[in-house]
């Protein structure tokens, strides 16, 4: 292979580099999918590796199969057999074929995180859990790292304090692996941690994979969790040839288990690893990446690196402070509308922010002067009702011990099976230590428990299930879903409802034919078991469909992966970015300054930084500092935009000629760091002087961030009552509060 032709230096070093354990710090644009997918070829066509000896790891199903592609691309189809999955499908496909030794049916079925917090719903109503206080998503997300970091119930149980949040997630996560055992379940976090279970209890498993599997290749190796890391160590124990790529300046998922030691210790873990860095960034003008490169240096937990590009210097980074989010969403619209004269695209341009919750300002904005855009969140087309209705009968088609699929179909369409029924089914089931199916074969043995009627309803759909199965085992998956609409009349219950969501729910059961039309097209295992894994691992990204000139809006987290040539980050401001949690937290807020250096390299021509000195919080107004990851970029690279430039005396920039940039840009007294500095110290000024004063935002060790509504006493003896997030109302003694005001 002529490498040179495709590949710059550095690139060339890390796909010959086959033999050994190999770090490659990939810094943001630098091409790593390429790398991959050449390295994977390289060791097909040049060392004579047969395909299916080779698994590379990702995190998204659209990560993989872009990789798939391209190594088909260059190899043909007999590259098909290279095992190019996230995580989660790989581990699930070993799970299906070793299922015997975890006592499972191979034909278990996969929750996602929906499935998981109906679930937990249902343990916490049977454990009389108050879901006020204890909601069943953070008992959810508290099971999920859990379980990240190897975790049993068991093991947790025996470690936690007998009261408060620990004991309430201890108690249900007993009963919600109960739960998942009787329906014949995994979640995803088990899919990894099932995985991880079996190679370290089954030698002969181990084994067979390590000789399997003599190459490994892992994308995106810093957002690994422990489980993840352990399954590779164990994987690579016997040929250490394993290749992982990642960017310690991009990992930015702490909160969900990402461990950021695992890549900054590699070379611990592997004495005789080789580190190669691409450097030369293919995105970014050589201003943005400079300004990036200052900024991610204040971090002290990461390797380092130096960007490059031999593209333009481009334009300075814009910076605009605004006087509340009205005025920050309307320089953002304006702004954008002056692009277009330029020869960008309402799609090129994208706005991220910390939170969802401050999308709506600028929603309401871009409404407003009628320009179109598309918001990266919401549900996806799987999380959709009428899908989840549709797939709960192709699940407990494939796994009739899904109870939880039954349930909710059991009178979906309305069949006249009501509440009475299911309790009194769910009461049998119990009794008889069956599933929910099982149980629908027993109901002629208990004609007491049911009228004739509901008896009747609940053996047709008995009938109409087992008919399905017998069908499913010669038809196609897209047969299956055919069979399942027809006989359900599903779509004449969706027009039923007469609602202006009518239309859009029959296209969207239409869209599933044609889903699973495409799946079948392209995939060699056209079952109905193979198609329900694939949709339980979609990720958010997964779902982005590419809606023709509209402007993007997401969380900054949501870039991650992505590139336009025009962003805005708004909420540039202390306790926003970065987020309040992360100022009394060094390693939260060296994740908070990663985060920011993930949404500045998305941007490939164009960078806007934009604060307001005024903006609601919890339904009050209060003044707020510029962050200080803004102080942190150098001011050569910065330049100050002033508010009044917006318009000219020939109207909207839209139709003004000249770049926006120029359009309105003001003067900067004493540079962009100077005036930000400034700004921050005569608004905070007014903060220290008040003290605790009613309207300050203070933070909590443990009862986390809040504002000041009112003080009482002075001195030693200054009270304050304090609004907390999620502590509710609080009246404290400074002196013995361990309050930080922000």
């Amino acid at each position: 292979m002529d490498l040179s032709k495709h590949l710059n230096e550095q690139q060339i070093k890390a796909v010959e580099s086959t033999e050994g354990p190999l770090l490659v710090l990939a810094g943001a644009g630098s091409g790593k999918t390429r790398v991959i997918t050449y390295r994977i070829a390289y060791i097909i066509r040049e060392k004579g590796v047969s395909p299916e000896n080779i698994i590379a790891l990702t995190f998204t199903n659209k990560a993989a199969e872009e990789m798939k592609g391209r190594v088909i691309e260059l190899l043909g189809p007999s590259a098909r057999k290279v095992w190019v999955n996230t995580f989660h499908s790989a581990c699930g496909k070993i799970l299906r074929r070793q299922a015997v030794h975890l006592g499972i049916s191979s034909n278990f079925v996969i929750y996602d995180a929906n499935d998981q917090t109906n679930l937990i719903k249902n343990c916490c109503s049977e454990l009389n859990i108050n879901k006020e206080l204890y909601p069943p998503k953070k008992i959810q997300s508290e099971i999920s790292l859990l379980k990240n970091d190897l975790i049993s119930p068991a093991d947790y149980q025996s470690r936690v304090r007998p009261f408060g949040l620990e004991a309430v997630v201890a108690r249900v996560y007993q009963a919600y692996e109960v739960k998942l055992r009787a329906n014949e379940a995994l979640d995803f976090d088990d899919l990894l941690g099932r995985t991880v279970w079996l190679m370290e209890n089954r030698p002969e498993v181990l084994s067979f994979y390590q000789n399997y599997w003599r190459y490994i290749l892992v994308d995106e190796y810093q957002d690994t969790n422990k489980a993840q890391y352990r399954l590779l160590k164990l994987l690579a124990q016997r040929h250490q040839n394993i290749c992982v790529v990642g960017d310690d300046d991009q990992s930015i998922y702490r909160w969900r288990g990402a461990d950021l030691n695992n890549i900054l210790d590699f070379e611990k873990d592997y004495p005789q690893a080789r580190v190669i860095k691409l450097e030369e960034n293919y995105r970014s003008t050589k201003v943005i990446l400079k300004a990036a490169g200052e900024m991610i240096r204040h971090n002290r937990g990461r390797k380092g690196k130096t960007l490059w590009t031999l593209r333009q210097e481009g334009e300075k980074i814009g910076y605009f402070r605004a006087d509340d989010e009205q005025g920050e969403a309307y320089f953002v619209c304006k702004t954008i509308n002056g692009l277009l004269p330029l020869g960008y695209s309402y799609s090129d341009a994208a706005v991220f922010y910390r939170t969802n919750a401050q999308s709506r300002v600028i929603e309401d904005a871009l409404r407003r002067l009628n320009i179109p855009y598309r918001v990266l969140k919401g549900l996806r087309f799987y999380d959709r009702k009428e899908i989840k209705d549709v797939l709960a009968y192709l699940r407990v088609i494939v796994n009739s011990r899904d109870s939880l699929s039954l349930k909710r179909i059991i009178n979906v369409p309305t069949r006249g099976i009501g509440q009475t029924s299911l309790d009194k089914l769910e009461a049998l089931a119990a009794q008889l230590g069956l599933s929910f199916f099982e149980t629908l074969g027993h109901i002629k043995e208990h004609p007491d428990m049911f009228s004739a009627s509901a008896r009747k309803r609940l053996e047709d759909l008995l009938d109409l299930f087992l008919n399905w199965q017998r069908f499913s085992r010669e038809a196609t998956a897209g047969q299956v879903l055919e069979s399942v609409l027809e006989q359900t009349h599903y779509i004449d219950f969706l027009r039923s409802h007469k609602d202006e969501h009518e239309e859009n729910r029959i296209e969207n059961v239409r869209e599933l034919t044609s889903a699973l039309a495409e799946f079948e097209k392209r995939s060699e295992n056209k079952s109905l078991s193979a198609y329900l894994d694939q949709v339980a691992l979609y990720s958010e990204q997964d779902d982005l469909d590419e809606k023709v000139g509209a402007a993007s809006l997401m969380t900054v987290h949501a870039s991650k992966g992505l590139e336009f040539p025009v962003v805005f980050m708004i909420g540039m401001e202390k306790t926003i970015f970065p987020h309040m949690r992360s100022l009394v937290d060094q390693q939260e807020l060296e994740e908070e300054r990663r985060l920011f250096y993930v949404g500045m390299t998305r941007a490939k021509d164009k960078l806007y930084l934009i604060n307001c000195r005024f903006r609601r919080i919890f339904g009050m107004e209060l003044r707020n500092e510029p962050s200080m990851f803004i102080e942190e970029i150098p001011e050569e690279y910065m330049e100050s935009l002033d508010y009044s430039h917006l318009y000219n005396e020939a109207g909207s920039s839209a139709r003004d000629e000249r770049r926006p940039g120029e359009a309105f840009r003001g003067p900067a007294p004493g540079g962009i760091k100077s005036r930000v500095s400034k700004t921050a110290h005569r608004e905070g000024s007014d903060h220290n002087e008040k003290g605790w004063a009613k309207g300050a935002m203070v933070i909590h060790p443990k009862f986390g961030q809040g504002i000041v509504q009112k003080q009482e006493g002075e001195g030693s003896e200054l009270k304050v009552t304090v609004i907390f997030k999620q502590g509710g109302v609080k009246k404290l003694l400074v002196k013995y509060a361990n309050l930080q005001p922000l």
